[in-house]
């Protein structure tokens, strides 16, 4: 149950070591990335980790914003214990009340398959994807 977890924007409650695993290790948009550059990225963004009564880290998240005119969500993962409880659906909707709370009109995200975790926040598939572009150069990931 959603309630059962605490959440909190502060970065000092982060399990770094729990975060690095899950996203260098499993998640399929980042395996192999640094634990430098999963800090760096983390220190640079807007975190929110979710936490079960015991004070473990559950779920994570991060949100890449100008505070202005655009947001990001990325980096949502949800340890597999914990996942089917809503946290995933959790992190998004309080991605859309951070954007909200800073005046920010868009708020973007990427994923490979949980569209519809997504769309129970709010979220739908982008109205004129022909618009943009992108330089990747990032080794690929299937």
């Amino acid at each position: 149950m959603v309630s059962d977890y605490r959440l909190s924007e502060d970065p000092a409650d982060l399990d770094m070591d729990s975060v690095v695993r899950w996203i260098s290790l499993d998640a399929y948009w980042a395996k192999g990335r640094t634990r430098e550059v999963i800090e760096r990225s983390f220190a640079n963004s807007f975190p929110v980790g979710l936490y079960a009564d015991d004070g473990r880290q559950a779920a994570v998240a991060r949100i890449v914003s100008d505070r202005a005119t655009f947001t990001w969500l990325c980096d949502v993962y949800v340890d597999p214990a914990h996942r089917g409880r809503g946290l995933g659906t959790l992190l998004a909707g309080w991605a859309v009340e951070w954007a909200e709370r800073h005046g920010v009109k868009r708020v973007m995200l990427a994923t490979l398959d949980a569209h519809g975790v997504y769309a129970k926040a709010g979220f739908v598939p982008m109205a004129h994807p022909e618009r943009w572009m992108e330089i990747d150069n990032r080794p690929s990931f299937g």
